[in-house]
């Protein structure tokens, strides 16, 4: 059984740091593009920051210089420092991970964890 586990998620004040994790088990296959997203209020899911197999990363841009993103591929594990924290960063954030090869590929979602940053 696939389990996605998100952590490290809270409250925080304007200027602060988060750092989230996710932490995977049950993936068989090869694990490609890890990535963080995330959803506030009355909006659509967003892309904040991927990372792929290689160590390769991709930020959004209004995240670019205050949030990095790394995995431990010994883990399976991504995650993502926060720093600089504004209130526009306040969201349900999930981990995701792509996993395996056409045609056997797979995408997984974390539970998702609130982060609220006040201000």
């Amino acid at each position: 059984q696939v389990r996605l586990v998100e952590s490290g998620g809270g409250l925080a004040q304007t200027g602060g740091s988060l750092r989230l994790s996710c932490a995977s088990s049950g993936i068989i296959f090869t694990i490609n593009t890890m990535a963080w997203y995330r959803q506030a209020p009355g909006k659509q899911r967003e892309l904040v920051a991927g990372i792929t197999i290689g160590g390769s990363t991709d930020y959004q841009d209004s995240v670019k210089g205050r949030f990095t993103i790394s995995r431990d591929n010994a883990k399976d594990t991504v995650y993502l420092q926060m720093d600089s924290l504004k209130p526009e960063d306040t969201a349900v954030y999930y981990c995701h991970i792509n996993a395996g090869y056409f045609p056997h590929r797979y995408d997984y979602w974390g539970q998702g964890t609130q982060v609220t940053v006040s201000s």
